[in-house]
């Protein structure tokens, strides 16, 4: 008969306390994470049990890795005790950057579709669409804008394989705002408005370098999705090494190129929304980018080639 691992539960939410947590749990020797997650929410009466979170009671860190063994977590062994936590209604991390990538969609697709209602005071005053039709170059991004995220929306459903099952639900706000408020909502007020430094119809060398650029890092980009898919199978938690394009120069070179393809579009438009919407994204990748290197590190040690710059070569 094979070895049974034994450990105590105690809530770390004393004010919040999962009611019906049994006191202790028997996992079989070879249980992972997402098997004790699952143990404990079935014995606690709790219907999904990605609500359920795990934690080591020495270092008080959550067990990130479903996969991983929960004999192999050396906190939790030498404890003898999971400590558990509900962390509330939970959302699919699929379903969470579909919707956030759908809000600059709808929003570049309204905004142009609503103008003559928008635009219909002040100095941006006009009557009708045929008195200042949208530009070229404002129709030419709205091209750009929507194309990057529906490539965003197929690479979401049909490329990406994400390590965590879901994220707390309530977070969807907060992960939205950026798309919505930034790239959805400021951006195209500014692109599209009349008079706005997008409203030309001449396009000069700067804006086909910038669309040159564009087209460019998100060819790479794409390729670099597909790589980094390809290091972990469906379903699975483990992480390898990028050897892809721009790996040698950078860290997370997905992050590289989506910066400069956005650079693309800010010599296309000269929008000041478009520069502050990049600019916080590159905030956010900095500290992604960062992460992803440490974990590298830690992991793979020698075998892994340490990089200096994570995103951006000579910069970050």
């Amino acid at each position: 008969m094979a070895a049974k691992l034994a450990l105590k539960l105690s809530n770390r939410s004393p004010r919040q306390p999962i009611k019906k947590l049994p006191a202790s749990i028997e996992l079989p020797a070879d249980a992972t994470v997402e098997d004790a997650k699952q143990a404990v929410a079935r014995q606690s009466g709790i219907d999904d049990f990605n609500r359920i979170g795990l934690f080591d009671p020495e270092t008080k860190k959550i067990l990130k890795n479903r996969k991983a063994l929960v004999r192999d977590e050396a906190g939790v062994v030498k404890a003898g005790e999971l400590v558990v936590k509900d962390l509330g209604p939970q959302i699919a991390w699929r379903t969470v950057f579909v919707i956030e990538y759908f809000g600059p969609i709808l929003f570049h697709v309204l905004v142009p579709l609503l103008r003559p209602y928008i635009y219909s005071f002040g100095s941006w005053a006009y009557k009708n669409e045929t008195e200042t039709p949208m530009s070229k170059v404002q129709w030419l991004l709205f091209a750009l804008f929507n194309l990057h995220f529906l490539k965003r929306e197929y690479e979401t459903l049909f490329v990406h394989k994400f390590s965590a099952n879901t994220m707390p639900a309530f977070n969807i706000f907060r992960n939205s705002a950026f798309y919505w408020l930034l790239a959805g909502l400021m951006c195209s007020l500014d692109i599209y408005r009349p008079g706005s430094s997008s409203d030309r119809n001449e396009l000069v060398l700067l804006d086909y370098f910038g669309i040159g650029l564009f087209a460019v890092c998100e060819v790479c980009n794409w390729i670099v999705h597909q790589h980094l898919a390809s290091l972990r199978k469906p379903g699975g938690t483990e992480r390898g090494i990028p050897n892809t394009i721009g790996s040698n120069l950078v860290t997370s070179p997905n992050y590289m190129f989506e910066v400069l393809a956005w650079v693309g579009v800010i010599l296309i438009s000269r929008s000041f929304a478009v520069v502050i919407f990049i600019a916080t994204g590159t905030f956010y990748m900095r500290s992604w980018s960062r992460g992803k290197e440490r974990a590298l590190r830690k992991e793979f040690g020698d075998r892994y080639k340490a990089k200096r710059y994570t995103m951006l070569p000579g910069l970050i």
